[in-house]
């Protein structure tokens, strides 16, 4: 049995830039309900948090496993839906792992703007797309600052 409920399934550019052509990747928000792991007495985790080792800190619940917020949420794409050697029920590479009160507080487009940093990867942000005459196109990336 998964630990993780799918809160969402949405369409992101495959590598975090829309830009004609682009391929599109689903991305999926799974969270860990409150219950999972808790220190709370009756929650059946009195022996300890079996996801400690990959989830963050596990939260007190009242007497019927429910908090104000989820335990965490990870945000994954479909290649990183699988266990590691350690645990069965850690993802492999997810995209982002949040808190669920960060994941709760944060707006959309905060959101929106960490999953496409993290699709991008190491590359800078796309600023333009330049339509050449001859069909092909250019793109123009963000130039990086030095800090």
């Amino acid at each position: 049995m998964s630990i993780y409920a799918t809160l969402w399934k949405l369409k992101f550019p495959k590598e975090g830039d829309f830009i004609h052509g682009c391929e599109w990747i689903e991305v999926i928000a799974q969270a860990v309900p409150a219950h999972v792991g808790s220190p709370t007495p009756g929650c059946g985790y009195e022996d300890g948090d079996p996801c400690r080792a990959f989830l963050p800190p596990a939260v007190e619940t009242d007497a019927e496993g429910d908090a104000p917020f989820h335990r965490a949420v990870a945000i994954v794409t479909e290649h990183s839906i699988k266990g590691t050697e350690r645990s069965g029920q850690e993802f492999a590479s997810p995209l982002l792992l949040l808190t669920g009160e960060e994941y709760a507080r944060m707006t959309f487009d905060e959101l929106h703007q960490r999953i496409c940093g993290a699709l991008r990867a190491n590359r800078s942000p796309v600023v333009a797309q330049v339509l050449l005459p001859d069909g092909t196109h250019k793109i123009i990336r963000a130039k990086r600052s030095r800090s």
